[in-house]
This record gives C-alpha cells, sequence and structure tokens, in this order.
C-alpha cells in the first residue's frame, strides 16, 4: 500500500508528514493521551464500545458520553465512534510492527448450537463477545474482528507496552477464568493461540468511501488463527516467540510441535492453562 500525505492539521499536530510515519509513532512509541483515554474507557462495564478508543456507547456511560461529548455509533462503522472512524479515514496506511496477536475459538461450536435454538445460540455468541471485549480492553488491546465463533485482539507496543506478550497471556488465562473454565463445565468452551511476530497494522479502507477498519495483515496473523483452531477446551497455545517474549522460557509447561496448514516446518508451541 503507498504511503499517503496527512492532512494540514495532522501533519501540525504530530510532525509528521505521511500516514505511515503517523502509524509508526503510534504503534511503536504510542501516544500518551491516547493511551491514558483507553484505559479510562477500559474501565467503564460497558458494551458494546468503539474498538479504538474503548468509548461505550450503551449503558450509563455511554449515554453520558453522548450528552457531554457528543460521542456516537459511526453510521458508516458502527465498531467505531464517529470520532475514531474519522480519524481512521483520514490517515489510511500503517506499518510493519512486532506484535503479539491473540484469537479466542468456541470449541464445537456447530455440536453447540444444535443443542439451542437460534436465538439461544445467538444470545450465546452476543455474550460471549461483550465478555470477550471487556477482558481483553483491560490489558490494552485491540479489538480485530468479531466473526462467528471467533475473536481475535492484537496487543501493540505503543498500547499495551514491551511486556505486551506477557499481557497477552494474561488477558487469555483471564478470558478463560471469565468463561467458567477451571470451575466445572464452562459456559462457553474456548480454545486460545496466541503468537508473537511481525505484520502490518494500520488502516484498509475509507479512502474511497467503503468502511475504514483497523486491522493486521500478514502471515503470523495467519499462524495465531491456526494455534486457536489447534487448541483444546481450556487450553492457550503459546509460539515459542511469544514464550521467550513474555521471559517465561523457563517455565515448566508442555511443549509440543504442531503442523499448521501452509507451513512448511512444525511450529514449537508451549500449553498454558488455568
Amino acid at each position: 500500500m503507498p504511503d499517503s500525505p496527512l492532512p494540514d492539521h495532522l501533519k501540525t499536530r504530530f510532525g509528521v508528514e505521511t500516514a505511515d510515519e503517523l502509524w509508526g509513532m503510534i504503534l511503536v512509541e504510542g501516544n500518551e493521551f491516547w493511551r491514558r483515554n483507553r484505559a479510562r474507557y477500559a474501565r467503564v462495564p460497558a458494551s458494546p464500545r468503539c474498538r479504538n478508543c474503548h468509548r461505550p456507547f450503551e449503558g450509563v456511560g455511554g449515554a453520558l458520553l453522548r450528552i457531554t461529548q457528543g460521542i456516537h455509533k459511526s453510521d458508516k462503522n458502527p465498531n467505531y465512534c464517529w470520532g475514531c472512524y474519522q480519524f481512521l479515514s483520514d490517515v489510511p496506511g500503517g506499518t510493519e510492527v512486532e506484535l503479539t496477536m491473540f484469537f479466542a475459538d468456541i470449541r464445537g461450536s456447530t455440536a453447540l448450537a444444535e443443542t439451542m435454538s437460534a436465538a439461544e445460540f445467538g444470545g450465546l455468541l452476543n455474550h460471549f463477545y461483550e465478555v470477550a471485549i471487556d477482558t481483553l480492553v483491560l490489558e490494552d488491546a485491540f479489538i480485530d474482528n468479531l466473526i462467528g465463533d471467533e475473536v481475535s485482539a492484537m496487543f501493540v507496543p505503543g498500547f499495551a507496552g514491551p511486556d505486551h506478550a506477557a499481557r497477552a497471556i494474561e488477558a487469555g488465562q483471564a478470558l478463560l477464568h471469565a468463561t467458567g473454565h477451571g470451575q466445572g463445565d464452562p459456559w462457553v468452551p474456548l480454545g486460545i493461540g496466541i503468537h508473537t511476530g511481525v505484520a502490518w497494522v494500520g488502516a484498509v479502507g475509507g479512502a474511497d468511501g467503503a468502511a475504514a477498519d483497523f486491522t493486521a495483515l500478514g502471515d503470523n496473523v495467519n499462524i495465531t488463527a491456526r494455534l486457536a483452531s489447534a487448541s483444546a477446551t481450556g487450553e492457550i497455545l503459546a509460539s515459542e516467540a511469544t514464550i521467550r517474549a513474555a521471559g517465561l522460557e523457563d517455565a515448566r509447561l508442555e511443549k509440543r510441535e504442531l503442523v499448521l496448514k501452509g507451513k512448511s516446518q512444525p511450529v514449537a508451541v508451549r500449553v498454558i492453562e488455568l
């Protein structure tokens, strides 16, 4: 994707000329003002919320923000508030960054759906999304996608800090706990994959009027998704790259080697449970 010049007001505000430069600054170095705001809004127990800034759309917090700040969902992409959507539209582009990626998968979702009505299964998915989002944003994750029976997120150093791998593991354990694992039968059975590596991260769409989105792209994203698919109920499969980045090389964790689709060599992982 070619680098795009920034609008003049953003050049003045951030002191850089192009979208890729700005994304590099945001994702690697971070922005203290945005970081503080995201942390504050993440502690407001409300869902749905903006995937970028964590502002709540519903509940008392959402109502208060609508009254005091005029914050509301974008009518072009309801995953974001209007301010974040406008920013993503104004700054199409991104940069390569080392980050930790996170996928949580409902195990046996097809068989599970057969045991309940469509409305009941839809309610279960929505509750899972809410719990997953509220758990992940407390660890400063960016929510990437909510697709069917899966939630994906990104832990970038500019917001999650240099210990982004450790925070992703902590988020995985917190999500397993929140969904009832380790406490008898979970109310939704999950497997989680976590991997640390380089991906292209930034804003796609928006320039031609299509819905802007903030996402990660690249082979390492695919590896993370496949780790989640390979995990059993109640398991976190973390790649050795994540284990090293989290400083857990000496931890007594089960080791496995997995043959993943599209990879010529086995991928070494550790198994983390509650």
